[in-house]
């Protein structure tokens, strides 16, 4: 786990702002392994079975620095958690203090938000516990606990995309973690619990179709995601199936 690398949190555009693809930042630390913590950013972190964003930072002198990677940070003694922008091999070295353009790799990330949304509707559709999930590039999977399975590809497929040409719209909110707890059926996954502690967890709402606990990236209407298929149902151990779907435009 990372050691403390700043005094202060770092501030997440991307949660306030998931369509912003760039924003001014500054260079808050530089950790022995050359991970960059910057005081703001729109790079979300690897979390919830998301990929952490990658894209470059541009120094005011234009020097531009790719970024691999992004991931958590916290200090051991419980200060704040920072995000760690983990830079290319062989990038140039940067200096705490410096300003920078931090700008995400758009296409990559949509598809992810376009995929993470899709899955929410997924489990909607197949209205079993979920017991892991993983969101890739244009493509992702939940497993779900079921004994016996009977589901149609077609079905599912069809399904899905009725709702996402109900254009629902895809908004935040904020509870409690004494609401949640009172609330435990929001909770759909199984082997990963929503992190809590902090006095709120954060929802994603589509409205009339699904509400759970989540703390990454999606699109803003259902819309966003376009036509989907369900590409694979397999057998994953004697109760557990997984489901795979992929954007029909990628």
């Amino acid at each position: 786990m990372a050691r403390q690398l700043s005094a202060q949190p770092t501030e997440t555009v991307f949660r306030d702002e998931p369509y912003s693809r760039s924003c001014q930042a500054r260079i808050l630390a530089v950790n022995e392994m050359g991970g960059i913590v910057l005081d703001r950013t729109v790079f979300y972190p690897t979390g919830g079975g998301q990929p952490g964003d990658s894209g470059t930072l541009t120094t005011a002198d234009g020097a531009v620095i790719p970024i691999a990677t992004t991931v958590k940070g916290r200090d051991e003694d419980g200060g704040p958690d920072v995000l760690i922008h983990v830079p290319a091999e062989g990038a140039v070295t940067v200096s705490p203090g410096s300003d920078v353009t931090a700008e995400i790799d758009w296409d990559r990330r949509h598809k992810l938000m376009r995929v993470h949304t899709c899955l929410h509707l997924l489990s909607a559709v197949v209205p079993f516990p979920v017991t892991g999930g993983q969101v890739s590039e244009g493509k992702g999977r939940l497993d779900f606990a079921i004994p016996e399975s009977n589901l149609d590809k077609d079905e599912i497929t069809a399904e899905l995309n009725r709702l996402i040409e109900t254009d629902s719209p895809v908004a935040d909110d904020w509870i409690t973690d004494a609401e949640l707890a009172a609330n435990p059926e929001l909770v759909k996954t199984m082997s990963v619990q929503p992190p809590s502690g902090a006095g709120r967890v954060r929802l994603i709402r589509i409205e009339g179709l699904d509400l759970q606990p989540c703390g990454g990236t999606h699109v803003a209407r259902t819309g966003d995601i376009g036509p989907v298929t369900v590409t694979k149902i397999e057998s994953k151990g004697r109760q557990n199936r997984r489901v795979a779907i992929s954007l029909d435009d990628i």
